[in-house]
């Protein structure tokens, strides 16, 4: 029976092949005739090339399966990318896993108080199929992670969202900018930090140039002009304070001589009220 098998197989793949060989042929007559026929054999070639395809592409339902994203917002302390895969893992198959690390200087801090694990803020979870991720982030979200009362993760909750229409290549170019602005920081400090070395080298070169001549015109016995600073303290708030309280203070007295002086110049006016009018008085009794 195996025999018999293998020699069916034999002769319907040397079939194929006749078959492939006549249609070489005739494709290569119909080219020689012109271009439009060859034009129109290869579409058609190209046609049956796509149905064979076509029922295969049927036949395995895995190309059909998109890949969908699911954030999640809060990572509990200790939990690293195999415990995730491993508490995911039965809902459906997962694909790329990313965690987001803390930051440098949290990480610094953790050192020195005596904590050198790295714990993440955030994280990423690709699965297979989209609709298993859309399952999994509206079933999931604010429960609990442990299922258990004596698992680690029990007092954690899920914090899951889906992502529409993200893909993986997103988030990779994401972390990529994120990594070329860190890199632009850090060449930007290292600049700023050269440029005020070399301004505080130079500034010692050049004091130790003048002293230097300094000593040589001591010794010449010619005379050394001493250089005094030519700035003023910025003032202090108490300073600032008794300014404006002898402001407040001279415009109060200010005031009160503005205040005597109307008062006199009132009085004068009523002085020379008096005087006129009495002048006026008796100008006109005379005339009477």
């Amino acid at each position: 029976m195996e025999r018999k098998e293998e020699e069916e197989e034999s002769k319907t793949t040397s079939q194929r092949e006749e078959d492939e060989e006549k249609e070489e042929e005739a494709a290569a007559t119909a080219g020689r005739g012109g271009d439009e026929d060859n034009d129109e054999n290869e579409y058609a070639s190209g046609k049956k090339k796509t149905k064979q395809k076509g029922v295969g592409v049927t036949s395995c339902p895995d190309r059909k399966r998109l890949p969908g994203i699911i954030y999640l917002g809060h990572i509990p302390p200790r939990l690293r990318p195999k415990h995730l895969r491993n508490m995911l893992s039965a809902f459906g198959e997962i694909g790329r896993i990313f965690l987001q690390p803390e930051d440098g200087e949290v990480r610094r801090r953790k050192r020195k108080t005596g904590l050198r694990r790295c714990d993440f803020t955030e994280g990423w979870v690709e699965f297979r199929d989209k609709r298993v991720a859309k399952r999994v982030a509206a079933s999931l979200h604010n429960t609990p992670m442990g299922t258990r009362k004596r698992q680690r993760f029990y007092s954690d909750l899920w914090n899951i969202k889906y992502l529409h229409r993200f893909q993986w290549t997103h988030l990779s170019e994401r972390l990529a900018y994120e990594q070329t602005v860190l890199q632009q920081r850090l060449r930007t400090e290292v600049s700023q930090a050269k440029r005020e070395t070399n301004f505080y080298l130079n500034n010692v070169d050049k004091s130790t140039h003048l002293d230097k001549v300094r000593r040589k015109r001591q010794r010449d016995g010619q005379q050394v002009d001493e250089r005094t600073w030519d700035f003023t303290q910025r003032q202090t708030e108490d300073e600032i304070q008794l300014k404006k309280k002898r402001r407040h203070s001279i415009s109060q007295k200010h005031l009160d001589k503005a205040r005597l002086l109307q008062q006199n110049s009132q009085s004068n006016v009523s002085l020379l009220a008096k005087i006129f009018n009495s002048n006026q008085s008796e100008l006109q009794q005379g005339g009477i």
